[in-house]
């Protein structure tokens, strides 16, 4: 099933609904409740999608693919390197990723999101699914002159834009070997499989919750496979995900 929310036509106001077909079915939703049809139907080209969820926080993974690490030639990490992205960061499919003025140097990076459905808590790895409402698109943009004058990472990845998300969640999918590619203005720029990734996703749920509490809607963005680079103003960047969609946003 594509989950997603988007502003109902007749009045603008936010929904939730599915896709099925080329139409967004309005549903009401609730990760305790679940999913309960309404039943209005509309054209998906029709709709302005939002971003899928509403996270309190972003947990992102860095140096998590083994074709990244060779590529930079760093070594494989024995834990997962976590960082935090701000709620204010968010944007939804179709929305303009703003490059800010301290920064002269900004790059893309196409990546799995895992989004919690249940809250979870000090979880073990194999509990990990029954809190996990599904998988989603997402684009780590990061400010990479930022990253390397400060060393650590919260300034150059909490610009507001910089955590386009989307455009569904599917939340019947095997996260296990996903293609995952970018493209940027129609030219692809990254192509792995999420089999390539060195802490996967059970683990990482597990790993994240016996730090920090995860609540629904959170989203854990697993990692970017190698082929990063710099986007500037008039770009179209891409995040395609076998099994979800594709991920569109423009650069100004």
């Amino acid at each position: 099933m594509k989950f997603t929310r988007f502003e109902r036509p007749v009045d603008g106001a936010p929904a939730f609904g599915i896709e099925e077909g080329g139409m967004v079915v309005e549903v009401d939703f609730s990760p305790s409740e679940g999913l309960k049809v309404i039943g209005e139907e509309h054209p998906l080209e029709k709709v302005k999608l939002l971003p899928p969820c509403e996270p309190t926080k972003i947990v992102a993974v860095g140096l998590n693919y083994v074709d990244h690490a060779r590529e930079i030639g760093m070594p494989l990490p024995e834990e997962p390197l976590i960082f935090l992205k701000p709620p204010s960061s968010v944007i939804g499919q179709g929305d303009a990723i703003l490059l800010p003025d301290m920064s002269k140097h900004v790059e893309y990076e196409a990546e799995l999101a895992v989004v919690i459905g249940r809250r979870a808590s000090r979880v073990q790895a194999e509990e990990a699914y029954d809190h996990i409402l599904g998988f989603t698109c997402v684009n780590d943009v990061t400010a990479r002159d930022l990253q390397k004058k400060d060393i650590q990472f919260t300034r150059s990845k909490s610009f507001d834009t910089f955590c386009p998300l989307g455009p569904f969640i599917e939340t019947d999918l095997d996260p296990a070997s996903l293609p995952i590619r970018s493209f940027v203005n129609g030219k692809k720029r990254q192509d792995s499989n999420t089999s390539n990734l060195i802490h996967k996703v059970p683990e990482l749920v597990s790993f994240i919750s016996h730090i920090m509490t995860l609540e629904p809607g959170d989203v854990i963005s697993t990692g970017t496979p190698y082929g990063v680079g710099k986007i500037v103003s008039g770009d179209e960047v891409i995040v395609e995900i076998e099994g979800i969609g594709r991920l569109v946003n423009p650069v100004v």
